[in-house]
């Protein structure tokens, strides 16, 4: 049996060109004779649709596009998925289900049994639990056909005891099929792996595993199929952060002919989710994820060209040059807005930046405006000493003029503010908070200097004055971010402990950080939700971005 992983970059919504194609991955197929393709979770709407699900024609749109696929479903077998009524009363009014056309038939369907309701996911929101269970003969073959599950790591808790593939085996399937929609993170890449390969080694049977790639606002889905033996050994894997067609051929006697990788050791098995996790790591997957998060929110939404401020500092750098390999160096606008406390070698950095990537810029020096504000507001202000207040209004000025390039020329604000920033709320609401989509909002400082050596590392693109300078928002004489933040490595290493893993005050202490600061930082991070709660969508890379995947209330007290 001849089968192909399909993995595919969907639109949430945009029934026609899923529908599109789809219906051509099917016709290659033919061609190639396979036997059976393969689509990922909820190919035909895209994934996650979250309340569009709510919308009867929205349902009425996935089925006619299933049906129209249906048609294309003739001489070979195809696994979709697609949201299905629940014909009962009780429960939630849809599944979450694979499909299995043939023969211009639906053939069977199976439900997603565990509905994730972590992080980015709210299944049990839209979606009714599968409560049976069986394979589905195809060609002679019995297939267990999974929707996501099998790729978790499901441990002890209590509100997943039953797993699918547990139910499935009893009736001696030949091979199993999981259609996914698993989302990246740098800590995620290898744990999928080595929790398929568990599933491979207690079940004995080949996995095709079918993942879609592409981003969905701030949700990136980084691909990688994959195919593993009866022996847990992986035979072939799909290319991440694009679209890929990964094919396959299995005997009669389940031994695969076509052996790609077939290199066991190539994962070892490991102790899945380590205590301690070098958030450093992978910093090349984390550049892919992110130039694809750019990417497709540009594609999806109908946009071409972006804006940013160009303050020739690591953020705004690492910013451009990352939308420039996702748009094109002639799509991404620069704007240097300096004012009378920027530093000279500010606007010489940036313009270097801008000569050795090739992007267009302006130069717009904001003096005059804030001077304008000063003094429009020096009755209110009187004799009051300069402050926060006088900074913001550079911020929002800054803000402004890049709002209005971008509405005149039909421009999405690109928002450079790193994690480190967004966490402590160093930054200005309305000012250098603005944006459309923010590029490095899941990335932390010294992950920024990291990704800045990765786009160096094959020549200088950003300037090596621009790496070694100590970061600024220059809104006043010799201002450092040093002056309102802990440094960055200890404050890092403290986000991360605290935002990803969960960890409070006390066991922060417990692993040898000062109290003062871990308190310090504790009480920045909560107090400045509100400003979080205001910002745009943030293209996540970690287990923990802020955004829909963390909820935490803004008005509260704890830690503050």
């Amino acid at each position: 049996m001849k089968i192909i992983l399909a993995q595919q970059n969907y639109h949430i919504g945009n029934f026609e060109k899923n529908t599109e194609k789809i219906i051509a991955a099917i016709e290659v197929a033919k061609q190639q004779q396979a036997d059976l393709i393969v689509f990922s979770e909820l190919s035909i709407c895209g994934y996650p649709p979250r309340d569009f699900l709510e919308f009867k024609d929205f349902i009425d749109r996935c089925h006619d596009a299933l049906h129209q696929i249906m048609q294309h479903a003739d001489t070979i077998g195809v696994i979709v998925g697609c949201p299905t009524n629940n014909p009962v009363i009780e429960g939630k009014d849809l599944f979450n289900s694979a499909y299995l056309l043939y023969d211009k038939k639906i053939q069977d369907i199976a439900h997603k049994t565990l509905l994730p309701t972590y992080d980015v996911f709210d299944e049990n929101r839209y979606f009714e639990p599968a409560s049976e269970w069986h394979v589905m003969p195809f060609k002679g073959k019995k297939l267990a056909v999974t929707v996501c599950e099998d790729i978790w790591n499901l441990g002890d808790n209590p509100l997943y005891r039953i797993c699918p593939m547990d139910e499935l085996i009893k009736q001696t399937p030949d091979l199993m099929i999981n259609i996914s929609a698993s989302p990246f993170d740098y800590t995620h890449v290898e744990d999928r792996k080595a929790i398929i390969k568990a599933n491979g080694k207690k079940y004995k049977l080949p996995m095709f595993y079918c993942n879609g790639a592409g981003s969905q606002t701030e949700i990136v889905f980084d691909g990688g199929s994959m195919v593993f033996d009866q022996d847990a050994n992986l035979i072939a894997e799909g290319k991440y952060f694009e679209e890929d067609s990964v094919m396959t051929e299995i005997s009669e006697e389940g031994i695969f002919i076509n052996e790609i990788l077939a290199k066991a050791n190539e994962i070892p098995d490991q102790e899945l989710n380590p205590q301690v996790y070098d958030c450093h790591l992978n910093i090349d997957k984390i550049h892919d994820a992110i130039v694809m998060g750019i990417r497709d929110y540009f594609a999806k939404m109908g946009f071409t060209k972006a804006i940013l401020g160009s303050s020739g500092g690591i953020d705004s750098a690492v910013t451009l040059a990352l939308a420039c390999t996702a748009l094109g160096k002639e799509n991404v606008r620069g704007v240097l807005m300096p004012s009378q406390y920027s530093t000279s070698h500010s606007v010489s950095d940036a313009e270097l930046l801008s000569k050795n990537l090739g992007n267009p810029t302006d130069i717009i020096p904001i003096k005059n405006i804030f001077d304008a504000f000063i003094t429009e507001l020096k009755p209110i202000y009187g004799e009051l000493p300069f402050n926060v207040a006088e900074e913001n209004i550079q911020a929002r000025t800054r803000g402004n003029l890049l709002m209005a390039i971008a509405n005149k020329f039909n421009l999405i604000l690109l928002n450079t503010t790193n994690k480190s920033e967004c966490a402590t709320g160093y930054g200005t609401l309305y000012g250098d908070m603005a944006g459309g989509i923010a590029v490095l909002g899941d990335v932390y400082k010294m992950q920024v200097y990291e990704l800045a050596k990765y786009i160096n590392r094959n020549g200088e693109i950003i300037p090596q004055n621009i790496i070694d300078k100590a970061p600024s928002a220059e809104l006043r004489p010799n201002q450092k971010d040093s002056d309102s933040l802990p440094d960055y490595r200890i404050l890092d290493a403290i986000l991360y402990q605290y935002i990803e893993r969960r960890q409070g005050p006390g066991e922060i202490i417990a692993m040898g950080f000062e109290q003062a600061i871990v308190e310090r930082t504790m009480r920045l991070v909560n107090m400045n939700e509100y400003k979080r709660n205001q910002f745009c969508p943030i293209i996540r890379v970690s287990p923990k971005a802020f955004g829909v995947g963390r909820r935490v209330p803004i008005v509260a007290k704890y830690l503050s």
